[in-house]
């Protein structure tokens, strides 16, 4: 079992480069399953989710590379079938992109239901009942959905029960080769959003409104090749701004976009610490005490939910009581087990925890419970007194690419481990 081991209490400075968004390139992966030609995608992240995505499109038909420049290369020009690995599925929850895909390209489909961290109850209903109404027929058989099109899905209303990410990026790719016009209304707003229908723009889609809560695509008959750029991974930087700011750092985060993580900035502003937005991207610096603030997590632009966990790590050292509210995933704080073992004081009620701010951190042994609380006990690790020991790191690998060698990089004494 690989493990990372931080000897906490030193404080991080120094320059580190965010990577590329792991949410933002897995759905535009997905989207390039829709063009019959190469797609050649940069500033792509190596991390587990898109090493599992390229897997599952070469057993699809699909040849994918990465190139001498470290741009990605998909070439869909000739799937051989609509069925996709159930193993591979099951793995992540991006995966589940694929069907909308594989049903415009092939008009049919078999996908299993989606894997990824265990953070409570994710349905995919929304997706379904999407791509029902642009005229799919699916059917759910022992975990794994059927689904066929009679000619081609055609454009409709779709209104969201709720302004899902993932759905909302589904539909897109699946709208955007439907006969007709389509418009999704209560959609996700979120920067990845944005971009991914920038890339489909950019294949020849006709797409209008992305950012806002209804987003307009008038169907085209194809989609062709196209070269994009990935944009930054505004969770990765976030890690790394708490990170700063519970070791009383001082960390310019390099390309990281101010625009994109305006709701956790004004947090850390709230809880003391100085962020100072530039041409390079975000310096992070803290000098004085950590002062108690309280989040909710919300859709975007509210509080993002995946930045939840590590500032509630940072909160666990706040002079005071902070009170963490999770409104999208039920089972989101299990994480908190991890942080009480070195020394945290937390009272979780449902989807609250109150969080008393205490001294210090301890080093102990703690585990990755889901992707985020990867992070989060990272950071927690960063500052404690002593060695931290940190396993499950099947989950960091998920969305941190290189994580450990760019906190060297910022004086922080971590290292991986192989079996023990």
């Amino acid at each position: 079992m690989e493990t990372i081991k931080i000897r906490g209490g030193k404080p991080l400075y120094g320059n580190v480069t965010v990577g590329g968004s792991k949410n933002d390139t897995v759905a535009i992966m997905a989207g390039a399953l829709l063009v019959p030609g190469k797609t050649v995608l940069r500033n792509v992240p190596r991390i587990r989710d898109v090493y599992t995505l390229i897997e599952i499109f070469s057993r699809l038909g699909a040849v994918c590379a990465f190139l001498d420049d470290g741009s990605l290369e998909i070439d869909a020009t000739n799937l051989t079938t609509s069925v996709a690995p159930n193993e591979l599925v099951s793995k992540m929850r991006a995966s589940f992109y694929v069907l909308g895909a594989l049903l415009s390209r092939f008009g049919k489909a078999c996908v299993a239901m989606p894997g990824g961290c265990d953070i409570g109850a994710r349905p995919v209903n929304f997706h379904v009942r999407g791509l029902e109404q642009l005229g799919c027929h699916l059917r759910l058989e022992h975990g794994i959905y059927y689904g066929f099109v009679r000619r081609r899905m055609v454009g409709s209303t779709l209104y969201l029960e709720f302004p899902s990410a993932g759905a909302t990026q589904h539909l897109l790719i699946a709208a955007s080769r439907a006969c007709g016009r389509t418009v999704i209304e209560n959609c996700a707003t979120e920067p990845e959003i944005v971009s991914l229908a920038d890339f489909l723009n950019g294949c020849g889609a006709q797409i209008q409104g992305a950012g806002t809560p209804t987003i307009e695509i008038e169907g085209v008959d194809a989609l062709h090749e196209s070269d994009y750029s990935v944009i930054p991974d505004r969770l990765q930087a976030g890690t790394y701004a708490v990170a700063a700011a519970i070791t009383a750092g001082d960390v310019l985060i390099e390309g990281a976009i101010a625009d994109h993580s305006r709701p956790l900035l004004s947090k850390l502003a709230e809880a003391g610490v100085e962020v100072q937005s530039t041409s390079r991207g975000l310096r992070v610096r803290r000098v004085g005490k950590i002062c108690p603030t309280d989040i909710k997590t919300m859709p975007h632009p509210g509080f993002p939910t995946d930045m939840q966990q590590p500032f509630a790590a940072l909160m666990c050292l706040a002079d005071g009581v902070s009170m963490i509210t999770e409104t999208l995933y039920e089972s989101r704080f299990r994480y908190t087990t991890e942080l009480e073992r070195m020394g945290a004081d937390i009272r979780v009620d449902g989807r609250t925890a109150k969080i008393t701010g205490v001294e210090k951190f301890s080093g102990a042994r703690v585990t990755c419970t889901d992707l985020r609380a990867g992070a989060a006990m990272i950071c927690a690790a960063l500052a404690a007194d002593g060695e931290t020991e940190i396993d499950g790191l099947t989950h960091l690998d998920r969305g941190y690419e290189n994580i450990v060698p760019n906190l060297q990089g910022l004086g922080a004494e971590i290292v991986r481990q192989g079996p023990t």
